[in-house]
């Protein structure tokens, strides 16, 4: 890699103007925020021109930010043993379909990310735009530009429920003909909507209503502390005491 993240970063900026933000870089990698209205335009001048040259789509995936930030688990409070880090209120997947949740603390709800490789230049790139609505969240398919994109967007759109226009074939693609709701999403419930079985009396496979409730697991967390190291010495002494006496029984033993 010939040039630093910084100097990256100022290139993109003298490239694209105010149609790009540039976000925080990690492990070398710059991220850059792309509105939906130049998300074209952008991709394409990243992969023809020569100063950047992005050949390959990498990965693309879909983002929902429905709760973003917030925290349901006790963790400064929790008790030592482990048992208390309870779950707080009804966070996301854990509440009735009906009554789920609105995104009321972020500005736009849904987003896709995107990461690219150029050969040429040795660099990775990181870019995201964020879909304007989140009734019907919609971005422009990257297809025409990277092909590799192609099974990417759907299963977007078929985890997230990310509409992809200009898509040549959106359709699902991980989950069964006729499924409900987007799984990824932070509102879909755990438990799911529906539940699969076979009816021998049918000699098919029937979908029903879910039956089963939802419940929150909790991990039992284990910490190094002095309980355990007490532990450890304690096993040790009983250990210890074990051996004086099977020592002692077979000194007795040899001296009758």
């Amino acid at each position: 890699m010939s040039a630093t993240p910084k100097a990256i970063s100022e290139m993109f900026r003298d490239r694209f103007g105010d149609r790009v933000a540039v976000g925080e870089t990690f492990s070398g990698i710059v991220t850059l925020e792309v509105d939906t209205d130049a998300w074209l335009e952008v991709c394409r001048a990243l992969r023809d021109e020569e100063d950047f040259s992005y050949e390959q789509l990498t990965d693309l995936c879909g983002l929902d930010y429905l709760s973003y930030g917030q925290s349901e688990w006790d963790t400064t409070d929790a008790s030592t043993d482990g048992f208390g880090r309870a779950v707080e209120g009804m966070g996301p997947g854990r509440f009735d379909w009906a009554g789920r949740p609105e995104a009321r603390n972020v500005k736009q709800r849904f987003g896709v990310v995107v990461h690219l490789l150029s050969f040429r230049h040795n660099r990775r790139l990181r870019i995201r735009c964020h879909a304007p609505d989140e009734g019907m969240p919609i971005v422009p398919s990257l297809v025409e530009i990277w092909s590799s994109a192609n099974w990417y967007e759907r299963e977007a759109f078929d985890l997230f429920g990310i509409i992809f226009e200009g898509h040549p074939d959106l359709r699902r693609i991980m989950t069964d003909y006729g499924f409900t709701g987007h799984p990824f999403r932070k509102d879909f419930p755990l438990i799911g909507n529906v539940e699969v079985r076979y009816d021998s009396q049918k000699k098919r496979v029937v979908y029903e209503p879910v039956q089963i409730e939802p419940r929150v697991g909790v991990p039992r967390v284990l910490r190094d502390d002095s309980r355990y190291k007490t532990d450890e010495v304690d096993q040790a002494a009983d250990a210890r005491a074990e051996q004086i006496a099977a020592e002692d029984t077979a000194a007795n033993g040899r001296k009758s």
